[in-house]
Order: structure tokens, then sequence, then C-alpha cells
């Protein structure tokens, strides 16, 4: 059975990422707000907790909008390391698959050449050319 490469944090920022990022929060943090505006308008029935300007509910709010912008940092940071890992294994794929188009090419001149057909192409002399891999592990390390 093959281990879980993802550490219990980013397992953490995921859940939470998702919960504060879903309209089930975005509908709760609304119903939040306005019972809290009915309540201390008095239109509950029940004893203010603040009056009017609410800085109580200010203070709250700010301190919760600092949390949800650490969140989006957090998330967007995870969001470009799994980006980059996937830029690496598109990059890999791409690199085998053209050292397997290189190989066919030269497979299909040799057919070509016990057929009898023996016409120059130069594009093709070109595409069969080996690809320089060193160099572009080199030049893709640099971005």
């Amino acid at each position: 059975m093959k281990k879980s490469t993802i550490s219990p944090q980013d397992r953490l920022s995921a859940h939470i990422t998702d919960l504060l990022g879903s309209l089930r929060f975005l509908g709760a943090c609304f119903a939040f707000i306005l019972l809290y505006f009915l309540w201390n308008a008095g239109l509950l029935g029940l004893q203010p907790i603040e009056h009017y300007p609410f800085g109580g509910l200010e203070l709250g709010v700010s301190i919760f909008a600092i949390f949800l912008s650490v969140t989006v940092l957090i998330s967007q940071h995870r969001q470009r390391q799994i980006e980059k890992v996937r830029e690496a294994v598109e990059f890999e794929i791409n690199v085998r698959a053209e050292s397997e188009i290189t190989k066919i090419l030269h497979m299909l001149e040799v057919i070509q050449k016990k057929l009898g057909v023996d016409e120059p192409d130069v594009e093709l002399e070109q595409m069969k050319k080996n690809t320089d891999l060193e160099n572009l592990h080199r030049e893709a390390k640099k971005d």
C-alpha cells in the first residue's frame, strides 16, 4: 500500500480552505451578521449586546478578515506547489515522448529503406536529431 505524501498540515489546510471557500460558509456568515444586527437593534426581543455602530462586531469581522486573507495566501501557496509538481511531471513526460518519437522516426527510416523508398527529406532529418536532454533540464531549472 502506498504511503500518502500529503503532510498533516497540508490536509488541515485543504480542509480549512474547502470549508471557508464554500457557499454554505458564506451563508452562515451572512446569517450570523444579520442575526447580530437584528439582536442588537432590539428586533428579536433580546437584550442588545452592544449598540450602534457595533464596534465589537467590527473588531471581530476585522480579525476574521485577517484570518481569511492568511488562509487565502496559504491556499495559493499550496496551489503553486501542486502546479510546480504537475509542471515537472509534464516536462518529464514530454521529454520521454520526444525521445520515443525520435526513436520511431529512426525505425520508420529503416523500414522505408528496406522497402526501397529513398526520398530525401530535410525536415525528417532535422526531426531525427536527438534532443539534448541535459540542456533541456538545465534550462528548465533556470526558470
